[in-house]
């Protein structure tokens, strides 16, 4: 049963006890696995790779098996749909239309005195996706971490995915990697992969960026190997916050909130409403459609430990509460969605009015899925474009202008101790004289 809180006392601590669902000690003892995953494959390569994918995910592999081959790849466009193969192109168009309008430029400043300044942007080498699978698969999490990468340059993308049934990867996920030009797919899933993207084994190559979702073990993975490579964030358990008026329909919001609890039996599902009605029907709504739900068991328990209605006053209070929240997923299911707008300051992405399901986003409005999650969206981003570029500075001074800064160069290398950075300039200055 989805619970519905009228007491304002209890809301505040109720969010931040979803906020910090996976801060737990269970997570400390994943942890430690992680490091030991992550050692393993530091020094073993491919042979601890293949031990933990039979371990872990009950697959005997050969190391010539971890990558997908090209007959493979042929064979999977004979297992999807028309109407599948259609859409995975149709959000290809989207997606990529999007990102880009997000390129950052390379630009230049010549000012006074022939002193030019000016930022290049440059793609990394090297970009590994992780791609979770196994049980399900997600040919859009493919489209929306590939195309960025692709629009932003990167000149070898790889992606690690986790096996199946008899180790097969699944053909949707196959197909949408070469609808957006990669053809390097290699079939290890959870803190594995992770290792093996980060160190590099005899088969797998070491990258600069990871990107994409997985469960706590791929997140707590990322973590551990942030700073030898770079990472797009550290995405938790999915979620979502509704803000709902009385025009909302509620077979419609519990819809929406099933299908983010549908993901994890930890996601997180949340509605803020200023209508007694709504919450009630909403809650009704809830049952009726969990019982004849595919995933119903992890269903029912994300809604009933994860899941919360919550009666607000104002519009305005449930935008502080979501701000405070900071959801990955928001929508503005009232009537005049752009007035509640401005109000709102950190959210992953914002989907707005009645017709706006995040499925939309999911799949293939554009904007990219892979969001920050358990309030990381107060300071962090969407993955985009820039998360496979870096960006140098340029700058050039002419003699003149070294002239003119020598001195308050002197002063503050002075006052900081560093009479070579002082010399630097002044040896420059004196060889002019």
């Amino acid at each position: 049963m989805l619970r519905i809180i009228t007491q304002q006392a209890d809301v505040k601590a109720e969010l931040q006890r979803i906020c910090d669902r996976t801060h737990d000690e269970q997570v400390l003892h994943k942890e430690a696995t992680v490091r030991e995953v992550l050692q393993a494959v530091k020094r073993q390569g491919d042979k601890a790779v293949l031990h933990y994918t039979d371990e872990f995910d009950n697959q005997i592999l050969k190391a010539e098996e971890l990558r997908v081959t090209g007959s493979e790849l042929d064979a999977a466009y004979q297992q999807v749909s028309k109407d599948l193969l259609e859409a995975i192109r149709l959000a290809s168009r989207q997606i990529e239309a999007f990102h880009r309008q997000r390129v950052p430029k390379s630009w230049v400043h010549f000012g006074d005195d022939d002193i030019v300044l000016g930022k290049r942007y440059t793609p990394v080498d090297r970009a590994g996706l992780y791609v979770p699978g196994g049980r399900a698969s997600y040919p859009s999490t493919v489209l929306m971490n590939a195309i960025p990468a692709k629009v932003a340059g990167v000149p070898r993308i790889v992606i690690a995915t986790p096996p199946g049934a008899q180790k097969a990867i699944n053909p949707a996920v196959l197909v949408a990697a070469q609808e957006v030009g990669v053809q390097e797919i290699y079939r290890v899933g959870g803190a594995q992969a992770i290792a093996a993207l980060a160190y590099g084994t005899e088969t797998i190559p070491k990258v600069d960026v990871i990107t994409g979702p997985g469960n706590i073990y791929v997140t707590l993975a990322k973590k551990l190997v942030y700073g030898t490579v770079g990472i797009d964030s550290l995405a938790g358990p999915s979620e979502v916050l509704i803000i709902a008026d009385e025009g909302a329909n509620p077979v419609h919001v519990a819809t929406d909130l099933l299908a983010q609890a549908e993901h994890d039996p930890i996601a997180a599902a949340i509605l803020l409403t200023t209508d007694p009605a709504l919450a009630k029907n909403v809650q009704v709504a809830i049952e009726r459609q969990l019982v004849d739900h595919p995933r119903r068991i992890d269903t029912e328990k994300a809604i009933a430990h994860y899941g919360l209605i919550v009666l607000v006053e104002s519009l305005e209070a449930a935008a502080e509460l979501s701000n405070e929240f900071a959801p990955e997923h928001l929508e503005l299911e009232v009537k005049d969605p752009w007035a509640v707008l401005p109000n709102i300051r950190h959210a992953g992405a914002i989907f707005l009015g009645y017709s706006t399901p995040e499925a939309v986003g999911d799949y293939l409005a554009g904007p990219n899925h892979t969001l920050p999650t358990s309030g990381a969206a107060r300071y962090a981003s969407a993955l985009g474009v820039e998360t496979f570029l870096k960006h140098s500075s340029i700058i050039q001074y002419s003699q003149t202008a070294l002239n003119k800064v020598a001195g308050a160069i002197d002063a503050l290398a002075t006052a900081e101790g560093l009479p070579s950075h002082a010399d630097s300039v002044k040896r420059r200055i004196q060889q002019d004289e």
